[in-house]
């Protein structure tokens, strides 16, 4: 197994139709992830039924069937390796229908490749709305890293002020978001044709930066959280002949051993671990960044269900009766008011909360105190709230575990907030 290179979780996200599967799939081909005689194959299967082009799309598309069946752990992901790393990729499908899973995939990455179209633009000349949402959502997922590809140069004739026309609509939103300079790069490409994907192009003499094989190479390894106590959120449960209930996810802190005595909450079930698995291989002990499949002895399929989280028994995750957070209005119609009830995502939990009370609003850029008591949180406003899940959940205080004190707040189909835990009151 390529346990001697480090391994990174990389996440492609942007805009629907802006060629994240193709420049993805183009990427695992050049990478010798997937043989040509397979790509020869979808790209006759692909122009027989009209959807010529879509062969390295469907290098990701074939594992969504295969995500539907659920069969085996890395079922979302494709392993990858490079000189320097060994990558578990997970593909994010751009539509807004399925922001829901771009954040569980987004909780899981430790850097994400934000695929931007040069030649597309919203009515305005301004980024699409999903090119937006993700990049307030992987900043509020706590992705650190962000490689900005701009693909579709074709389309605009590789023309060098284009790409740096886009850059600099990019550069804006990012600065709202709060990344550092250093933990960007930014590059031209046409995904299809494999322009600076993994080879320098022609097309592009003006570019003397880093293809996209090249820019992941250039991506820093976190530190892993192994001091901190044991989380892992639940992705799914899984039963499998000959071993039993099987869940799956990825380990955020912490570290989980063959024989550990775990607890799940809040079902409030608790085992031993007899075997855990990455990639098919059995391993003694698993780390942060690692996804994960296990078997607890004395735990049923029915007695747990996703969005529940493993911890050590002598130190459980904490089930918040209610919990106090600072959040920033991303987008919303009307305003965030006491007694309004949206769908909280927190790693893989999704969960209806109430808020009960605004405490105050702040400034966006300072972090000051504008007004205690607000009788409302408008878009682009920030602020502190107390909030109260309908039913129990597992959250943490940002200060104590990061990786699993951010949330977003999504209604009505798109994302309207985001925000961290400063607070929360037990309900255990």
């Amino acid at each position: 197994m390529a346990a001697a290179k480090p391994h990174l979780n990389l996440v492609f996200i942007g805009h629907v139709d802006h060629g994240k599967s193709t420049s993805l799939g183009r990427l695992l081909f050049e990478k010798g992830a997937i043989g040509e005689h397979i790509i020869r194959q979808f790209k006759e299967e692909a122009e027989k039924i009209g959807k010529a082009t879509f062969e390295f799309a469907w290098v990701m598309d074939m594992l969504k069937e295969e995500r539907e069946r659920g069969l085996t752990i890395d079922i979302s992901h494709k392993k990858m390796e490079t000189d320097k790393f060994f990558f578990t990729v997970i593909d994010a499908p751009g539509h807004r229908d399925f922001v829901k899973n771009m954040i569980t995939g987004a909780s899981q990455a430790d850097a994400a490749v934000l695929v931007v179209d040069a030649s597309q633009k919203d009515d305005a000349g301004g980024l699409m709305p999903q090119t937006k949402e993700h990049v307030f959502l992987s900043r509020t997922l706590g992705i650190g890293q962000l490689i900005v590809a701009v693909n579709k140069m074709d389309a605009v004739n590789w023309d060098q002020k284009k790409f740096e026309d886009t850059k600099a609509q990019v550069e804006k939103l990012i600065a709202v978001v709060g990344y550092k300079k250093d933990d960007l790069i930014y590059l031209p490409m046409a995904g299809l044709k494999g322009d600076n994907i993994a080879k320098k192009s022609e097309n592009l003499p003006w570019w003397d930066g880093p293809t996209l094989s090249d820019a992941i190479d250039m991506l820093r390894v976190p530190e892993k959280p192994t001091k901190l106590p044991l989380r892992l959120p639940v992705q799914d449960v899984y039963s499998i002949t000959g071993i039993g209930t099987v869940p799956v996810g990825r380990v955020e802190t912490g570290i989980m051993k063959i024989g550990d005595k775990v607890i799940f909450e809040p079902a409030g079930v608790s085992g031993e671990v007899k075997t855990i698995e990455m990639h098919h291989e059995t391993i003694q002990q698993a780390e942060p960044g690692d996804n994960i499949g296990f078997n607890v002895r004395g735990v049923g399929k029915d007695d747990i269900r996703r969005g529940d989280v493993v911890g050590h028994t002598k130190n459980p995750p904490t089930v918040a009766k209610d919990f106090t957070a600072q959040v920033v209005i991303l987008q919303h119609p009307s305003a965030l008011t006491v007694g309004y009830a949206p769908v909280f995502h927190s790693h893989t939990a999704q969960v209806a909360c109430k808020i009960v009370e605004l405490i105050s609003k702040l400034d966006p850029k300072t972090g000051n105190v504008l007004e205690e008591q607000p009788k409302f949180l408008k878009t682009g406003d920030a602020g502190v709230i107390k909030i109260e899940p309908t039913r129990p959940m597992v959250i943490e205080k940002v200060k104590e575990i990061p990786q699993m004190g951010r949330f977003a707040i999504r209604d009505m189909g798109t994302t309207v907030a985001a925000g961290m835990v400063v607070n929360i009151t037990p309900a255990k």
